[in-house]
């Protein structure tokens, strides 16, 4: 907005003064006529005081208005920013805010359990998010063969930095180890049928509904060296183990 100052109001009033002098920069004193002469000079004069000192008047008006104007503007501003800061809603990237996730679990997504053809005697366990939200596949895989009476043990070396958290559509993997390559494991026998528990927010809470992924036909062959990878982002990674 264009600031208007008193100063060249003024030298306005002064000017249009100057105009009802002569030519000479004096006062006409001709005799004929100086009760006219002094009041041509006085009224303008007047009427330009009252003028500057409304003008005066408007233009401290506008300053003020100004000032109160980028007041305002500077505190919305201020407002924005501190709500820009804000944490509630974050969205970051790919993965939601942890208020916004849940468990994965059976009820949420499709479970597969596939032996592999290398490494030998490995088997990746799949799981493909169907849910509408984000959900987060905590610490590793709680496997149960039949009614095997054990767990098998998580590989520590395959522990991930953060949690494995799926968006909707998107999978995540384990990878077992079901026999010892050298054949030092011992009671071996073949699984028909594979429970794949969930774990919650704390080690060995339970995230909800366990799967029950179909296996082979023929079965899985596992012994004592049964192990299992922490829940990871990477299928070849989960079987590199």
């Amino acid at each position: 907005m264009r600031k208007y100052h008193a100063l060249p109001v003024a030298l306005l009033a002064a000017l249009a003064l100057t105009a009802c002098q002569d030519g000479t920069g004096t006062q006409d004193e001709g005799a004929a006529k100086p009760q006219l002469t002094a009041t041509a000079n006085t009224a303008p004069t007047d009427a330009a005081s009252d003028k500057a000192g409304d003008t005066a008047a408007d233009t401290a008006t506008v300053a003020k208005a100004t000032k109160a104007t980028k007041a305002t503007k500077a505190a919305k501003a201020k407002g924005t920013s501190a709500k820009g800061t804000s944490t509630k809603g974050t969205k970051p990237g790919t993965a939601a805010a942890p208020a916004a996730r849940v468990s994965c679990n059976g009820a949420n997504t499709t479970v597969t359990a596939k032996p592999v053809r290398r490494p030998i005697n490995h088997m990746l366990i799949t799981v493909k998010n169907t849910g509408s939200k984000a959900c987060d596949l905590t610490y590793y895989p709680v496997l149960r063969f039949d009614e095997m009476q054990w767990a098998p043990q998580p590989m520590e070396e395959s522990k991930p930095q953060a949690v494995t958290t799926l968006a909707p559509g998107e999978s995540g993997y384990a990878g077992v180890a079901l026999s010892a390559a050298d054949g030092s494991g011992s009671g071996g026998t073949t699984g028909r049928k594979l429970t794949v528990g969930f774990q919650g927010r704390t080690p060995h809470s339970s995230g909800g509904p366990s799967a029950i992924p179909q296996l082979p036909s023929e079965g899985v062959y596992y012994d004592s060296s049964l192990t299992v990878t922490y829940w990871l982002h990477d299928m070849e990674q989960a079987l590199s183990y």
